[in-house]
């Protein structure tokens, strides 16, 4: 569970009620038509924009903000040097064997190309494709919450449009100025809330999470295309090991691998 993405969401939430509550008039704050106005315009201007099956997908994309990203890059440098160990030491058709062992399919599908003696070059197009294919299909789920993003605020003014509308039709009774203006201003407090709170900050988060997924997966390819070459297994350490982060780069005191 990723609890900063909770923690900011609560927090964030709190924050505005906890301000609301201080004060008289907490219940002014509520009211439903312009919830409805604001959530389920965005929600239908987000429908007219993309495809049905991209918004199901995007929110269960969604989900992954609220997951904790497990660093499992220095576990797959551990298997890269194991691979390569074996590799040098029986021959690349040895790794066919140990391919049960590896989780990740990304990796295992580079691996089994190099096995299978396909061209260095053929196993970058094809890795670099399926990782092209994985940016594509991220920027759709950020796209779509950066529209969402859009549109919330855009349907709160709308709703303060159609509160002021009504409000200057009964101008005749001034003691109902107040209480329209502040029915009117509300949809735009819902739709800043809802737009800048939750739709915009996901859209990020799911960029931050899709970077370092493709960053990962640029170190698998580089540890495949390395073990095809034949590289020394102390040296493709010290290669993947620079896609880490320096709290997690295992130092050569430390001991690394072995011939």
């Amino acid at each position: 569970m990723d609890f900063a993405t909770i923690a900011g969401i609560v927090a964030g939430f709190g924050l505005i009620i906890a301000t609301i509550m201080s004060r008289e008039g907490a219940l002014a704050f509520l009211d439903f038509p312009s919830m409805m106005v604001v959530f389920g315009g965005s929600t239908a201007a987000t429908l007219v924009a993309f495809p049905m099956e991209q918004i199901v997908s995007a929110f269960k994309v969604a989900a992954k903000t609220f997951r904790k990203q497990e660093t499992k890059e220095l576990d797959a440098v551990q298997k890269f040097v194991e691979l390569s160990q074996m590799a040098r030491r029986d021959g690349i058709l040895a790794l066919d064997r140990a391919m049960k062992e590896v989780e990740d399919p990304f990796m295992r599908s580079g691996l089994e190309m190099a096995v299978d003696g396909t061209e260095p070059d053929t196993i970058r197009d094809i890795m670099e494709t399926d990782l092209q294919s994985l940016l594509a299909r991220h920027a759709v789920g950020q796209s779509i919450f950066n529209s969402a993003g859009a549109y919330a605020p855009a349907f709160g003014m709308i709703g303060t449009l159609i509160g002021l509308i009504q409000m200057l039709r009964s101008l005749d009774d001034p003691s109902t100025i107040g209480p329209a203006m502040a029915i009117a201003l509300i949809t735009t407090f819902y739709g800043s809330i809802l737009g800048n709170l939750v739709y915009l900050p996901m859209a990020v988060k799911l960029g931050t999470k899709s970077r370092q997924e493709v960053h990962g997966r640029t170190m698998v390819i580089e540890g495949v295309l390395a073990i095809q070459k034949g590289i020394h297994p102390k040296n493709l350490e010290r290669k993947l090991m620079n896609y880490m982060p320096p709290h997690l780069r295992v130092s050569e005191e430390e001991g690394g691998a072995t011939t």
